[in-house]
């Protein structure tokens, strides 16, 4: 579709050129000659950007200037005049005005003013669209578990989430539902009327990570050249930003991380214009900062900032009581999203879940309600509905059965110990080491490596 532009001006030969070098350049074009009409036309046409003359016959164009940023503030306004009166064209862009053009007004100069206005616009859609694309569905307390484990856990981000802008670190094993916890706090905090972005930062490529961040500049780089593009930070402004993983950032872009968390500006790649941006910074990690930090993989200094409050996650294990709670949301979740009738769960695919190790954690435990739901017959989930999780736990506890072994009172060295064990193996195997090492659970260097250690040559010790 046409961008849609509304002149306004009351000199019909200067309506009239223009208007033909407007639809030349590609613009559907509409027209107001009376001052006092253009609120009106506005309304009616609603155009995507207004042209208008600052000396009319009967308005100054500034106060015209000044109702339209009132009344429709989101539509780019040009201001055009004869008279190159800096003081004008300086108090017009204070009123917000787009841009200022000089009478007789060049072609390629318009050109260059719409196609700015036109970017302009189309970025805005972008972040509209992600407005539009917030989780809108609300979580509630209940819905994360009755566990006394939970419940501290809610406790405390409750009452950071009535700050305005503390930075929250949400550390947990993988699954554990760091990101929810995020669009919770979110969703409690004074922020929640605004957008809510996410982004894994461990999924990022290296060379991008800075330009799905901060944005980039058109032409910034190879493969930059179609248009700007508004990084995380940006589209997140007003709102909340969570960044999931944030471990995974290498360490130049770190350095950067760290000023916009202090001073929350920052500059697009290839950019000149530093911005400024109003965020909530929430981040998450399945690992240790600290342990990174010690490793020399992550900044001391961005641990600090980031460590402002820090909320751990327990894992699914050490919550179980609130297994059956979320079993029911995610049934209540998957019945909707496939149509299915489920009146429940019964007490023995209860137990079943509760007794399983899920060591995916939430994550885990999701994808198992899915696929019990999908394979479901009748209006119960039972426990053959869970036979894949039986398997999963024999495959799991494959190879550690247990034996015993016979210690004399004189007591015996650890090392006679794992050399009979390892020769026992390699008997069994006939000799075969990688079939031993897998046995034993050891990678093949590790086994040569303590056969070495213990004096064992395989063509004298194994007939």
């Amino acid at each position: 579709m046409k961008p849609k532009v509304l002149l306004v001006d009351d000199d019909n030969l200067v309506v009239m050129s223009l208007k033909k070098v407007l639809i030349k350049l590609g613009y559907d074009v509409d027209v107001c000659m009376d001052g006092a009409q253009v609120e009106n036309s506005v309304t009616l046409h609603q155009p995507d950007i207004v042209l208008l003359d600052i000396y009319l016959t009967t308005h100054n164009g500034l106060d015209i200037l000044k109702i339209l940023q009132r009344k429709f503030f989101h539509i780019p306004v040009i201001m055009i005049t004869a008279y190159a009166d800096v003081k004008i064209a300086v108090e017009a862009m204070k009123l917000g005005a787009f841009d200022f053009l000089l009478k007789p007004i060049e072609i390629d100069q318009l050109a260059i003013v719409l196609e700015k206005c036109v970017k302009h616009l189309r970025l805005q859609l972008e972040v509209n669209e992600l407005h539009a694309m917030m989780n809108t569905d609300k979580l509630t307390r209940e819905f994360f578990g009755k566990s006394k484990q939970i419940q501290r856990v809610l406790n405390m981000v409750e009452k950071l989430a009535k700050s305005d802008d503390t930075t929250i670190l949400l550390e947990g094993a993988s699954g554990t539902g760091k990101e929810v916890f995020a669009k919770y706090i979110h969703q409690i905090s004074p922020r929640q009327n605004n957008v809510f972005i996410s982004i894994n930062c461990g999924s990022i490529p290296k060379e991008l990570a800075e330009s799905e961040l901060f944005g980039h500049e058109r032409g910034a780089f190879t493969g930059a050249a179609q248009k700007t593009k508004l990084g995380k930070f940006e589209l997140a402004n007003g709102g909340t930003i969570l960044l999931d993983e944030i471990g995974e950032l290498s360490l130049d872009i770190q350095v950067k991380l760290l000023r916009v968390l202090q001073e929350r500006k920052f500059y697009r790649v290839g950019g000149e214009k530093e911005i400024t941006v109003n965020v909530r910074v929430l981040a998450a990690t399945n690992r240790s900062l600290e342990e990174e930090v010690k490793k020399g993989t992550f900044r001391e200094d961005l641990y600090y900032r980031l460590n402002v409050a820090t909320v751990t996650i327990p894992s699914l294990k050490d919550r179980k009581e609130d297994i059956p709670i979320l079993a029911y949301s995610f049934v209540k979740e998957f019945a909707q999203k496939f149509d299915q009738q489920v009146k429940g769960i019964s007490e023995e695919a209860i137990k079943l879940l509760q007794d399983y190790h899920w060591k995916g954690n939430i994550r885990e435990l999701r994808n198992g309600m899915e696929r019990a739901v999908l394979m479901m017959e009748g209006d119960e989930i039972k426990e053959q509905h869970f036979s894949f999780l039986k398997k999963l736990n024999k495959d799991d506890n494959a190879g550690n059965t247990s034996f015993e072994l016979s210690v004399p009172p004189e007591g015996v060295k650890i090392d006679v110990v794992l050399k009979d064990l390892i020769l026992k193996t390699l008997t069994i195997t006939k000799g075969n080491q990688v079939k031993a090492a897998k046995v034993l659970g050891l990678s093949r260097s590790k086994l040569r490596y303590r056969m070495e250690q213990l004096g064992i040559e395989v063509t004298k010790s194994i007939q």
